[in-house]
């Protein structure tokens, strides 16, 4: 097990594009980091230069307390998974685990243990005799784990592993993974675009945007507590509502904005300097709430789409012009065209400045 650290690493190709801006964090010694956000991001770059596989162009890289910016990939104890598995397709599963360490110059014995007990760790013992082919993608990616497993590294690197599977084995694999972390208490860097699966696998989260790190925290934090807009709409299914406006305080706090919007706010408290305020209203979609006719803060809002989804129902919905997103129980089920009476919980707002995006703090 060992640390990774990052200290403004820096990443600019030939063409003078920065992928990665002066990026500093720490993967902790056991820990299972995950690095997320969209397409283009730079999280894929960081775990290449991580890996060695991409030269850090500033700043310094250090895995173990040792700084590795100038060391091979291969001196640097650490073992990647990748999306597309990767795997021998000549060589059956035991080959393919053992693969690595037969380069190594490891004698049969070592080899054949490490083998076994990465198939009886992933569930492989009844495969180690067929070939990839004769796999499906998610017995695929427990090979390719384990042929990472068998390393015994100091840290481990994950590249979107669950991408090309099915949502199902995706879920299935999701678990494996937070098990198999569990057992070894291995350090892992783990890279997704998936928020779900960065939520749901991360004891730490690195969210990145446009090659700078916008945020770490913990999975609960930043959604609690976004430090900006991005954070706030990135994270979350279905994503954060947001309404863009000017605050009004006169007659009762009300967000006011164009197309005649007006969302009362009662009991918001907030300055008084802030009355006129232009500010963009995030909401979640499980506090934007049933109300009644009477209620302080009620509004009406038409249904546009409803989506059931078991064990909970998603509702579209239009209020003067802007779109909003319900998360509702199941039970008596909206209809389209249908005006509900809606509110939003006051105290679950979140309220980010138009110009930077950055959270404000009341």
């Amino acid at each position: 097990m060992a640390q990774v650290r990052l200290e403004n690493v820096r990443k600019v190709y030939p063409d003078g594009f920065v992928a990665v801006h002066d990026a500093s964090f720490e993967a902790g010694d056991g820990e299972l980091l995950v690095l997320v956000g969209p397409s283009g991001c730079g999280k894929s770059t960081l775990l290449r230069m991580i890996a060695g596989l991409e030269a850090v162009d500033g700043g310094s890289l250090s895995i173990g307390g040792r700084v590795v910016n100038d060391v091979a990939p291969r001196d640097r104890d650490i073992a990647m998974v990748f999306q597309n598995y990767a795997l021998y397709p000549h060589m059956t599963v035991a080959g393919n685990l053992a693969f690595g360490l037969k380069l190594r110059g490891m004698d049969k014995a070592a080899i054949a243990a490490r083998v076994d007990g990465a198939a009886k760790t992933l569930g492989l013992e009844d495969m180690l005799q067929r070939k990839p082919a004769a796999l499906s993608g998610g017995q695929r990616q427990r090979v390719a784990l384990g042929r990472a497993l068998v390393r015994q590294p100091q840290v481990f690197l994950l590249d979107e592993p669950l991408s090309n599977l099915d949502a199902r084995l995706r879920a299935a694999m999701r678990v494996e993974i937070a098990r198999l972390h569990r057992s070894l208490g291995t350090t892992m860097v783990y890279v997704t675009h998936d928020q779900v699966e960065a939520m749901t696998l991360g004891q730490r989260i690195v969210v990145l945007d446009g090659g700078r790190i916008q945020q770490i925290d913990t999975p609960m934090a930043l959604y609690e507590r976004p430090a900006n807009l991005f954070v706030a709409t990135f994270l979350g299914s279905p994503a954060m509502n947001v309404l863009r406006g000017r605050l009004v305080l006169a007659d009762g706090p009300a967000l006011v904005g164009e197309g005649g919007l007006r969302l009362p706010l009662p009991g918001l408290g907030v300055p008084d300097s802030w009355d006129g305020r232009e500010l963009a209203l995030g909401l979640r979609p499980e506090h934007l709430l049933r109300a009644d006719s009477d209620q302080a803060g009620a509004f009406d809002a038409p249904v546009e789409v409803v989506e059931p989804v078991g064990s909970e129902v998603f509702v579209n919905l239009r209020v003067s012009g802007f779109p909003l997103v319900a998360r509702l129980p199941p039970g008596d089920i909206p209809r389209v065209g249908e005006v509900l009476m809606m509110r939003a919980a006051v105290n679950r707002l979140h309220m980010f400045d138009v110009q930077d995006g950055r959270r404000l703090e009341s």
